[in-house]
């Protein structure tokens, strides 16, 4: 079985204005780098439809009509003071949902061995009655609760790398004890979450603060945590979200990572996967905002995914 990308054009059509960090060529860039990859490495696929109530169960249904009415016919519209939506938004929104509900259905049948969602927005700060830090709908949380419901799995990890805390993410699953949520992060930094002592009720959420200037070694000695953890819950499937902006070189954070630092940490989990949960593995984009860095890392964890058998 092959690795699958799923991606959209609608990605594109999700206009945040001039300057914004969160911009189009965020998705371009990494679309255009992985298709250099053999087409007999990697599938591709486009985002599905999905039952809208899979949206009531992440967010509440005051959140998703406040969204919905946001979304303009022309023009930018703020939702919070980084989160933009153009008339492009909603389909792109919407999009986001789709592949990893796709990607989900592609593992979970054993059409691919694994996945990775190339799309925006970015979800893990969206909480259930708010949009925040570019992020509308939570995505993952959206493909977790999709494989409570559809596939009556009992145990769901998400593991959260991107270098800004996921507090949309914790906000949802703070006390459904059948959600692991993992996140590796700098802190304090935005959102001001993310703190060792946020546990969750049933002690199913893992945050790992780490100082700015956290190097490649610190971070992957941190990360040690998150592999344990992961052997403790023995979940029947994993999701990450999968954000590059811990690189040295990105702009709105202060790690010290290299690209290769996240082909390391994806081969180490998907290592342990095997035995957890047959390797059924999900990623889905979130940050990253140097272009450059995050096509070499992108491509470094897709690289990570494809060599897995």
């Amino acid at each position: 079985m092959k690795t699958v990308v799923l991606t959209s054009d609608t990605s594109i059509n999700h206009d945040t204005g001039i300057g914004h960090p969160e911009r189009p060529d965020r998705v371009s860039c990494v679309i255009q780098n992985l298709k250099k990859i053999s087409k007999e490495k990697i599938d591709w696929e486009k985002p599905s439809s999905f039952d809208k109530n899979l949206l009531n169960i992440t967010h509440t249904k005051n959140y998703i009509k406040e969204v919905e009415s946001a979304f303009p016919s022309k023009g930018l519209y703020f939702l919070d003071g980084d989160t933009v939506v153009s008339p492009g938004s909603k389909n792109a929104s919407l999009d986001a949902v789709g592949s990893i509900i796709k990607g989900i259905d592609l593992v979970q049948n054993k059409k691919n061995k694994n996945a990775f969602c190339a799309v925006r927005p970015p979800g893990h700060h969206a909480e259930k009655n708010k949009a925040m830090g570019f992020c509308i709908f939570n995505n993952v949380a959206v493909g977790a609760k999709y494989l409570l419901k559809k596939y009556k799995l009992k145990k769901i990890a998400i593991i959260d790398f991107d270098v800004h805390h996921g507090n949309g993410t914790q906000d949802i699953f703070f006390d459904n004890n059948q959600v692991l949520y993992i996140s590796t992060h700098q802190y304090p930094f935005y959102p001001g979450s993310g703190s060792n002592h946020e546990k969750g009720k049933f002690n199913n959420i893992l945050n790992i603060p780490l100082l700015a200037g956290t190097t490649s070694e610190e971070y992957l000695n941190a990360y040690e945590r998150v592999l344990k953890k992961l052997e403790e819950f023995k979940p029947n499937f994993i999701l990450f979200s999968a954000g590059f902006d811990g690189h040295k070189n990105d702009p709105l954070a202060q790690f010290q990572l290299s690209s290769s630092d996240f082909y390391t940490l994806t081969k180490r989990t998907l290592e342990i996967s095997r035995n957890l949960c047959d390797g059924k593995v999900v990623s889905i984009l979130e940050g990253g905002y140097d272009l450059n860095a995050l096509m070499e890392s992108s491509e470094k964890h897709v690289k990570a995914l494809l060599e897995f058998n």
